[in-house]
């Protein structure tokens, strides 16, 4: 029987190799024996790789709303400053618009990726949760920062300051540069970023406590979509509209100076006090010649900081929920307030400061 079916195999052999195209050949049984030898042990050495990686440095994600303007340059320099002093590798990597859609791609990439961590400052707070809260479920620790995201979605939020006290901030200048019963607007980036939201709910909460006779001129906020012609072209436009316009606010690091070119263009900054939310980098210019007197921020370079700091340590499992207080480096200690940490509280910059600033 043996005999029998030894042609038929070597046919087979044959037609095997003569439908490849090539000359049939007999391969060896230990050649054979070998290759399988080679393919299991390349699945150990992979499966080592795999085990390997994950002992080895973690890799922290961090996104920006957009990449390419001053604001988030200075956190992702303050991003890889903390990744070095922690001996982890930081991705700073982010959409050029400020798109959730866009966001919510990069961030599928990294969770195929299996990134230890993700810090993100969220475009819609809602609109990025569901990838988020997936994230979440594959082991990745999540990090919200600058914007939050849901709850649900995050582990911690690192916020640059309280809502209140930036509020609280940005109304007092106002008070100051043009009067307690001074008329104004406010311009935003986005119509959905959370943190601008906030700000302008927790202004008239403090308008209506400190400073009943100011008047919003608008019944909803003017929208520059983190665009700063956009912004020049908006704050134009509402210098024609509003005849008794007397102060404006611009609450983004791309919209106060697209605001203030509108106001320099128009030869309307001795009519209307500007300030508003932005580096001094970017403002440096408008201070100097007089068409912002005073405007306000926090250090960028420290948030960017911070926020790997938090990602990392509860990457790690050092950074638990409950905790009071969260040493960052050179930071120091951030005190936490139930799920947010707090970097600190605002800055305010005019021409006496802006110069001791390089972000």
């Amino acid at each position: 029987m043996k005999h029998a079916l030894l042609p038929i195999a070597v046919g087979l052999v044959v037609l095997m190799g003569t439908s490849c195209g090539k000359t049939p050949e007999a391969k060896p049984a230990d050649q054979t024996r070998d290759a399988r030898r080679e393919a299991r042990t390349a699945g150990r050495d992979a499966a080592k790789t795999a085990g390997e990686t994950k002992q080895g440095p973690l890799t922290i994600g961090v996104m920006p709303k957009l990449i390419g303007i001053d604001f988030f340059n200075a956190t992702e320099k303050g991003a890889k400053l903390a990744g070095q002093e922690l001996g982890v590798e930081v991705v700073f990597d982010g959409p050029v618009t400020n798109d959730v859609q866009l966001q919510a791609q990069m961030l599928e990439t990294w969770i195929a990726r299996k990134y230890d961590g993700i810090a993100i400052a969220p475009n819609d707070p809602d609109a990025i949760a569901p990838v988020l809260e997936k994230a979440r479920k594959r082991g990745i620790k999540v990090i919200s920062w600058d914007a939050d995201s849901k709850p649900s979605s995050r582990d911690f939020f690192v916020n640059q300051c309280t809502s209140r006290s930036v509020a609280k901030t940005l109304m007092d200048v106002m008070a100051e540069g043009v009067g307690l019963n001074a008329k104004y607007l406010i311009l935003t980036g986005s119509l959905t970023a959370a943190n601008q939201n906030i700000w302008m709910a927790e202004m008239e909460k403090y308008r209506q406590e400190k400073y009943p006779g100011m008047t919003n001129l608008s019944e909803t906020p003017k929208a520059s979509e983190e665009d700063q012609a956009l912004a020049t072209q908006v704050t134009t436009d509402c210098l024609k509209t509003y005849a008794d316009l007397q102060g404006m606010f611009a609450i983004t690091s791309v919209a106060l100076p697209g605001a203030a070119e509108g106001l320099r263009k128009a030869g309307a900054a001795a009519r209307v006090f500007l300030t508003g939310l932005s580096t001094p980098k970017t403002m440096r210019e408008y201070v100097h010649d007089g068409t912002v007197k005073r405007f306000v921020l926090w250090n960028p370079v420290d948030l960017g900081y911070l926020a790997v700091y938090a990602a990392v340590a509860t990457a790690k499992g050092e950074l638990q929920p409950g905790a009071a207080s969260f040493t960052a480096g050179h930071v120091g200690a951030c005190r936490v307030e139930g799920d947010m940490i707090i970097l600190g509280d605002p800055i305010i910059f005019d021409k006496s400061n802006i110069d001791n600033f390089d972000f």
